[in-house]
């Protein structure tokens, strides 16, 4: 009996134990339950609802994107990302991620209990537990805990919590496609597509597999392992992505021990706002984006971010013809520079870089500089200091970097220099602005708005305006043929001509002269217009009137301000590459003017549709004036001073004892154009024109003062007209742009003669007021 009353007492003390048990066991059960939805009801903190978890909030950059599917730049503040989706990423990083990062990743729904388990009998020894769906929600949720336990506690709950929605959001590959984009990968790489394009310059789905392991590697911490800062580690870790793959048979042995004895191969391509190409006209996007967002707000109300709101902005400009302009400023400019400080060396010229100043005008020009610049505005605005402070500091030597031309491309060099030498310094360069546009369509295909734009970031396409020349002359023509029904084979006398005083509202008489005055005889107006000969061009702006020639101008597309007085004849108005380029392309496009397009449409994120440009055209001329205007153009650059197009030059220069040997345009395909240079050869130009592309280019300094002394060099076609033929030359290289080399279009019934073989000038093509530079070229 006793013993039987023992046996249920250890009965019964053993059931209290199981009771104790399942007590603890369910209760624990029932904890871990309430504290998930504790965390999931936001007392751990704050956690994301159904409609974040849509539509996570991450900053995406502003895509620029050429009219040939290229990506131009971008616009960002902190974070220069572009998404992509899952299709867009190489298999081998896809694969590679999976390797090592979560290898159970398609088995699970967001928490490995395996992984987990392993990670808590072992605390962590044996690898991590952290799934790439809790990665993903500490990324665009969750955030880095503090050191304490509780907080890290905390954090992996909510991470459980979240990776688990995220599981029943979205598919794996939604899931794996948004963690690549998230990542933050150094150097201005966020996300995939930046890093792929900045580490190699390729997209995420042209990565070879040794780069997509390099870039996985990167997972671990990209702040350590820096392919930039520490190319060591980085092969290492590049090295143990590859052994994981292999581990889990991604890729076989040989491969992987191939792959690990190879370089990095980084391809360093930097991604930011003064690197890349198209630099000036993303400059002008810039401004462009920021009054298209002030008057088309979010359906909302609320305005647009250019810098977070992951905008798309598809534009015309062609990423091959943007690279051929910018080549030919390269190829062209360090020539041209080199021969401007040859002769405006101290000895040579004492107030260099600038002529005909004074002293006085000088110091007024540099103290204007100096309240102009940015140095000015910071220390007068930001550190609040005095005028004598400020201009005090400009004498004081600093260290600095400053723009060079070395072995004929643009560089940098750092040195100590005061800030008032500096600004002298950069004085004595020549700047250049270029544009290339399609007739037909307005589309901007190139625009070059300087020679860096880290160092000179004032636009010279359309923020600049200078002093145009001889570029004005074919308006002055058009307005004749237009008005009086000239042909190009009219005789006019080329003779010493002058407009009365006050007959245009001019207070004096005005007596324009030819460069050299050879005067006597007769000039076709083709022969007058390719030799630029002022006194012709000054008759014809007498018969037509001075503001016959300027409501022209303006039907062409010209909003710079003009007043109708005859010397308007030989381009005194100050007017933008883009308006000339605008106006020309009227004569191209049979006498319709198309204002140029830069940008075609803008989309958000989702693809949405925001803004669609709506051309605007106008017919300005006939067809036929328009036609006998090209044809008086074609004689520029095949007689006049644009002929070097058609041939190589060379030319022997005695001071150096050598040959040089000048650029090979050899274009023998119909050209339309004309040359300008302005008073004391301070600007050069030349507008060229085939059938299907019209460019303008312009060179000059900054100011004025500061030119070549004669016009050998100084003339729009040694200043500006190379630049044309090597991108033209280029563009014709490149046979999938498809720029026309054919006829310009002849109207039906042309009624006006363009055959000038039977009238020939009684002159020839010496009295110019440019030289012909048939044996010129820089040393």
């Amino acid at each position: 009996m006793a013993k039987a009353k023992k046996e249920t007492k250890a009965i019964q003390d053993y059931s209290k134990y199981i009771r104790w048990f399942w007590m603890v066991f369910l209760g624990g059960i029932l904890s871990v339950i309430l504290i998930f939805l504790l965390a999931s009801w936001g007392a751990l903190g704050d956690m994301p609802d159904h409609t974040q978890l849509e539509n996570p909030r991450t900053n995406l950059a502003t895509e620029i994107i050429s009219s040939d599917g290229k990506t131009l730049g971008k616009f960002y503040f902190k974070d220069n990302r572009t998404p992509v989706g899952y299709n867009e990423l190489s298999q081998d990083l896809v694969d590679a991620l999976v390797a090592t990062e979560d290898v159970r990743y398609h088995e699970h729904s967001g928490i490995d209990a395996r992984g987990t388990l392993r990670a808590f009998f072992f605390l962590g020894g044996r690898g991590g537990a952290s799934t790439i769906s809790q990665q993903l929600s500490r990324q665009l949720f969750v955030g880095v805990a503090s050191k304490s336990t509780f907080s890290r506690l905390t954090q992996k709950i909510k991470e459980w919590v979240i990776a688990t929605r995220l599981e029943r959001q979205y598919t794996k590959e939604e899931i794996m496609a948004q963690y690549f984009n998230i990542y933050d990968f150094g150097n201005n790489g966020d996300g995939i597509r930046s890093a792929s394009s900045i580490y190699f310059d390729k997209e995420p789905k042209d990565l070879s597999l040794k780069e997509s392991a390099m870039l996985v590697g990167m997972f671990k911490n990209s702040s350590l392992y820096n392919p930039r800062r520490n190319p060591v580690g980085v092969k290492n870790r590049r090295n143990v992505v590859l052994a994981q793959m292999e581990k889990y048979g991604y890729i076989t042995e040989a491969v992987k021990d191939s792959l690990q004895k190879t370089d990095l191969d980084l391809k360093y391509t930097p991604q930011s706002h003064r690197d890349g190409i198209a630099t000036y006209f993303r400059g002008y996007l810039d401004g462009f984006m920021k009054d298209w967002i002030k008057k088309n707000p979010k359906p909302d109300g609320s305005k647009w971010n250019l810098y977070n709101d992951g905008l798309t902005i598809y534009t015309t400009i062609d990423s091959r013809m943007q690279t051929y302009a910018e080549n030919a400023v390269q190829q062209h400019m360090p020539r041209l520079q080199a021969e401007f400080f040859h002769q405006n060396t101290p000895k040579r010229n004492p107030t260099a870089p600038f002529l005909e100043l004074e002293k006085e005008e000088i110091d007024a020009l540099m103290k204007r500089g100096m309240r102009q610049s940015e140095r000015w505005r910071h220390m007068k605005y930001d550190l609040k200091k005095s005028n004598d402070e400020i201009i005090k500091s400009f004498d004081k030597p600093v260290k600095m970097s400053v723009f060079t031309w070395k072995d004929g491309k643009a560089s940098e060099v750092d040195t100590l220099m005061k800030p008032i030498d500096s600004m002298r310094y950069y004085k004595s360069f020549l700047r250049t602005g270029m544009m290339s546009m399609n007739p037909q369509t307005g589309h901007v295909k190139a625009w070059v708005g300087g020679i860096n734009y880290r160092h000179f970031q004032y636009d010279m396409v359309k923020q600049g305006k200078r002093q145009i020349g001889s570029t004005f002359k074919p308006l002055v023509y058009t307005a004749a043929i237009d008005q009086l029904h000239y042909s190009p084979c009219d005789e006019f006398p080329d003779v010493p001509y002058c407009i009365e005083a006050n007959k245009y509202g001019n207070p004096e008489e005005w007596c324009p002269k030819n460069s050299t005055p050879n005067y006597g005889g007769t000039r076709t107006l083709k022969n007058a217009l390719a030799n630029s000969v002022n006194t012709v061009t000054a008759q014809l702006i007498d018969k037509v009137g001075p503001q016959t020639v300027v409501d022209l101008a303006k039907k062409l597309g010209v909003e710079s301000e003009m007043l109708a007085v005859p010397s308007i004849a030989l381009g005194t108005p100050d007017i933008s590459v883009y308006e000339m380029v605008g106006a020309y392309s009227a004569f191209a496009n049979q006498g319709v003017y198309t204002k140029p397009v830069m940008v075609t449409s803008i989309e958000d994120k989702n693809g949405t549709i925001l803004y669609q440009f709506k051309p605007e055209t106008r017919d300005v001329l006939s067809e036929e004036t328009a036609y006998v205007a090209v044809q008086l153009m074609q004689g520029v650059t095949q007689s006049g001073s644009g002929a070097s197009l058609r041939h190589t030059y060379k030319r022997n220069r005695t001071e150096y004892k050598e040959v040089v040997t000048g650029y090979p345009y050899e274009l023998t395909n119909p050209i339309a154009g004309k040359t300008g240079t302005t008073q004391n050869q301070s600007d050069g130009w030349f507008m060229g024109m085939v059938p299907n592309l019209v460019t303008g280019v312009w060179v000059g300094a900054e100011d004025r003062a500061a030119h070549f002394k004669s016009i050998t060099y100084g003339q729009g076609a040694v200043m500006a007209l190379p630049i044309w033929g090597l991108y033209m030359n280029s563009c014709y290289a490149d046979e999938d742009l498809e720029i026309s080399k054919e006829e310009f279009q002849e109207p039906e019934n042309l009624s006006i003669n363009v055959d000038c073989s039977k009238h020939k000038s009684t002159l020839t093509d010496e009295d110019t007021d440019e030289d012909t530079p048939e044996d010129l070229d820089f040393g």
